[in-house]
């Protein structure tokens, strides 16, 4: 396997602003990373972000014809089909729709009914909803390069799955991803996602105020935020000093 990475002017705060400079950056980081691994590769999986993504819960429910039959997976599916029904915002799609909890004949708490007899099936869903132009744009500058999108995923549900433990969601957690133009926030307690969202502010903002407020380079704004920057302003040394370079460096 392998990494690499390229700086995208083309992207701000999670949207495609710029096809060809989009493009660029994602052709120098697969042709990279293909070098790299020795891997050739025609689907990738595409995080999505951005301050158009926003998340809602629904409920839905159906009525079983007996009782006496036991619960299937094609009735989960018939539950999340019917949740692509609901209505949403002129110019949106729906990206992710993810139960949370199902309630069998009133018996709420159940987490994976298949296999139990009911008439009344619901379920508590969490839906990610998005911009279909972004999705689209999105998909434009990925087949520019001569892949094909295996699947679109909420930045923050790929970066809770890749950092956070079953333990931590069960115990209860938030996750979050402070990102250069978004911060992808995700909530999980007792294994169940509870609420996912992406605010329009990362550390490129704080970049850009800190170029502002010093008249410096953003390459030196950048290189301050990472060599004196604290997350946490309570520990950050009220003696510190920070010498600010000029323009010529």
């Amino acid at each position: 396997l392998s990494l690499s990475k390229a700086l995208s002017k083309g992207v701000k705060r999670g949207v495609v602003m710029n096809i060809e400079e989009t493009v660029h950056a994602i052709q120098t980081t697969v042709e990279d990373v293909q070098l790299r691994s020795g891997i050739i590769f025609s689907d990738i999986y595409v995080g999505i972000a951005g301050q158009h993504i926003r998340s809602m819960r629904n409920r839905g429910y159906i009525n079983r014809d007996s009782s006496e039959e036991e619960i299937t997976q094609d009735d989960i599916i018939k539950l999340i089909d019917d949740m692509y029904k609901i209505p949403i915002g002129v110019g949106e799609e729906i990206i992710h729709i993810l139960p949370q909890n199902f309630i069998v004949d009133n018996e709420t708490g159940v987490k994976n009914p298949v296999g139990m007899s009911g008439t009344r099936l619901e379920a508590n869903f969490h839906i990610v909803i998005g911009q279909v132009t972004s999705a689209k744009n999105i998909g434009k500058c990925i087949n520019r390069v001569g892949l094909e999108i295996n699947e679109l995923i909420m930045e923050p549900l790929a970066s809770a799955e890749a950092v956070l433990t079953d333990d931590e969601k069960e115990a209860g957690v938030i996750m979050i991803d402070i990102g250069g133009g978004t911060t992808d926030v995700a909530v999980y307690y007792d294994n169940i996602i509870r609420h996912t969202a992406v605010i329009p502010f990362g550390g490129n903002v704080v970049t850009k105020d800190i170029k502002e407020g010093c008249a410096i380079l953003h390459r030196q704004a950048e290189s301050l935020k990472i060599q004196f920057g604290s997350a946490l302003g309570d520990i950050a040394p009220d003696d510190k000093v920070v010498t600010i370079p000029g323009i010529s460096g």
